[in-house]
């Protein structure tokens, strides 16, 4: 009897961007995980786990990172694609934040950067790491940028986005954020709402959300935002369906105001409303409010 497809996580991405955090929790979770595993291993490690010689939970987690040879992380991502071919599902994830960012938790912590040495400061080191994980980077099937995410927030996605999602379905993640504040790395999609009547003029909204009943009485009747509403219901109907024929297992929709309190907030919300209803997996994040 041909045995049952198992499910293996690859979580890798740049060092101090929270992949061990990722990789810890998904552990505590239930999911028989090991980090740091060498690529040239991996090969034999899935065969271990397609054909049950490996008895652990259905779904594992394995951490690759910059430690491993630059030569063999270049040949990662061809060794997924033909384990994606057998018996054995596998989503790559890769962990992300800007380089800043980055600079600033090594300095605060004090930590060394795997890379760097004598000859090499810190700056050096991040960008020769993001130069050796950039293949894996382009090809990862779910990408979370923790540049505004703070420790427990990303134990939060990690639960929502990879360990409690349907396994055979694409998860839909909503994102709403403001555009002073960047726009999400992570991104699949970007939808720009600053066009639409803003209801921060209003002095009684202005600090109040998009998932205030004043703020969403007022939106509610702004027929601008109703047709912005329509159209990207209609893109994405239309599109979702070709990502998950592609075998696509997340996508991340972001959907950006000024601010990220009131409109962007507003229409994340119709649009998880509408796509739950349709019976996807939706993940809603409002991320500056």
């Amino acid at each position: 009897m041909k045995p049952r497809p198992r499910h293996l996580l690859i979580i890798s991405g740049l060092s101090g961007a929270g992949k061990t955090i990722a990789l810890n929790t998904l552990e505590d979770l239930g999911l028989y995980c090991i980090d740091n595993l060498p690529v040239s291993l991996l090969n034999e490690f899935a065969r271990q786990i397609s054909d049950g010689s490996i008895q652990a939970t259905p779904e594992i987690a394995i951490g690759i990172d910059a430690r491993s040879a630059e030569s063999d992380i270049k040949k990662l991502p061809g060794i997924i694609n033909r384990l994606k071919k057998k018996n054995l599902k596998i989503d790559l994830v890769f962990i992300d934040a800007s380089d800043d960012v980055l600079t600033r938790r090594f300095s605060e912590t004090r930590r060394k950067h795997p890379l760097s040495s004598k000859t090499l400061a810190l700056s050096g080191a991040i960008k020769k790491e993001r130069r050796i994980m950039d293949d894996l980077s382009a090809q990862a099937d779910i990408r979370i940028d923790t540049s505004h995410t703070l420790m427990h927030e990303l134990r939060d996605m990690v639960r929502k986005r990879i360990a409690n999602r349907p396994i055979a379905a694409l998860s839909l993640q909503l994102v709403s954020f403001g555009y002073k504040h960047g726009s999400p790395r992570d991104a699949d999609f970007v939808f720009d709402a600053r066009c639409l009547p803003n209801p921060y003029w209003k002095n009684n909204l202005r600090n109040l959300t998009g998932k205030d009943t004043a703020v969403i009485k007022f939106l509610g009747k702004q027929k601008l935002v109703a047709e912005m509403i329509e159209h990207i219901k209609k893109f994405l109907s239309f599109w979702i369906p070709k990502f998950e024929a592609d075998n696509r297992s997340y996508l991340c929709v972001a959907v950006g105001c000024t601010g990220g309190h009131h409109r962007s907030v507003y229409i994340t919300e119709r649009l998880a409303e509408y796509f739950q209803e349709q019976g996807k997996h939706v993940i809603t994040i409002h991320r500056d409010i």
